[in-house]
């Protein structure tokens, strides 16, 4: 595992990963539902998804839209164990243990919240 802070840094410089922003129905579900639900859908969908060793569809298995969650899985290169493994470190063929999941987890929770932050500084009324 790697530190958040520098992979993230990283992934805003890959042109495939930089395309990746919460569409008007996702901000609107991540506003109601709120960032401690996101957080639980982001444990489910990691312990369902890619916590075990070889994962049913994997590099297929994540949508590319339609949740918050999804969307920050591949903004984040957390959506599949290549990803996982290339920009992570955390090694495919074999299963993700818990510490794993709580990183993977807070890499989501750390983009989304930027998502957040972004969205609330652009509604800021500007004072000159």
């Amino acid at each position: 595992m790697r530190d958040i802070d520098n992979v993230l840094a990283r992934l805003s410089k890959s042109t495939f990963r930089q395309r990746f922003k919460l569409r008007k129905a996702e901000k609107d579900y991540l506003a109601r539902k709120g960032l401690s639900a996101m957080r639980e859908h982001a444990h489910g969908f990691v312990t369902k998804r890619l916590a075990m060793a070889k994962p049913p569809d994997d590099g297929k298995q994540t949508p590319m839209k339609g949740h918050p969650v999804f969307v920050a899985q591949h903004a984040t290169a957390t959506c599949c164990r290549g990803c996982l493994a290339k920009w992570h470190g955390i090694p495919a063929g074999r299963p993700i243990d818990v510490d794993e999941q709580t990183y993977i987890v807070a890499v989501l929770d750390r983009w989304l919240s930027r998502q957040v932050s972004k969205d609330f500084e652009a509604s800021e009324p500007r004072l000159l």
